[in-house]
């Protein structure tokens, strides 16, 4: 079979498991290797962006927005479903105290969560620090969705980390703007990955974003977030 059949049969393999309810068997399999390499090629100008450059690009982004949120707005809702800027920072906290661990093959250690402002910054320099060392980004993890490569599920944390910053600046009134070439990058991954881990939860519904709309508005209203 070439790699259109077999593009083709994977996908029809999807989505029968999301029809019968099976998502977590679909996103499983929407993750491995050997599906995200039936996807067609995105377009590229020049050479892509490696994932720790998207990270490093990212950090900086976070950085800046978290450090702008007064207390006094940590009770703002979000473009997130379901969560206010409390609770994106602990989402976002609780993630990287798991990630940090996974990336380093031992046992998760509770996050810290009793000052989020304050303990946003080490903890998410902690994930950082450990997806640059050596053989990290070669591990399989043990992800929410399956078991997948590290360098795959590096871009999984780029696209949550550029999405969430988005909803915390969208929350909070600050500005928010990451390079086109980062949100291009990110948005090709996401085109192929999010559409199995559509639970409503992980990724809601694609919103139709406005002819207007920025690419990481764009990439917001893909992952179901509505723009406000």
């Amino acid at each position: 079979m070439d790699q259109t059949g077999r593009s083709d049969a994977a996908a029809r393999r999807i989505a029968k498991l999301i029809e019968m309810g099976r998502d977590r068997e679909a996103a499983e399999l929407a993750v491995t290797p050997e599906h995200l390499a039936t996807y067609p090629a995105q377009p590229t100008q020049g050479e892509p962006m490696q994932v720790l450059d998207q990270l490093d690009q990212l950090g900086p982004l976070l950085a800046g927005v978290v450090g702008g949120i007064r207390p006094d707005q940590l009770a703002n809702p979000t473009p997130c479903a379901k969560f206010t800027v409390q609770g994106v920072l602990e989402h976002m906290i609780g993630g990287a105290t798991r990630f940090t661990a996974a990336f380093c093959g031992v046992e998760p250690s509770r996050p810290d969560l009793s000052d989020v402002l304050t303990n946003f910054g080490p903890t998410l320099t902690g994930l950082t620090t450990v997806m640059h060392g050596p053989g990290a980004l070669g591990r399989t993890i043990a992800a929410p969705f399956g078991q997948v490569p590290g360098d795959t599920f590096a871009r999984f944390v780029v696209l949550d980390g550029l999405v969430h910053g988005w909803d915390l600046s969208t929350a909070t009134g600050q500005p928010y703007h990451p390079t086109d070439e980062l949100v291009t990058e990110v948005q090709a991954f996401a085109d192929q990955a999010v559409e199995p881990l559509r639970d409503g939860d992980t990724f809601g519904p694609a919103v139709q974003p406005p002819p207007s709309a920025t690419p990481i508005q764009r990439l917001a209203a893909f992952t179901g977030r509505k723009l406000v």
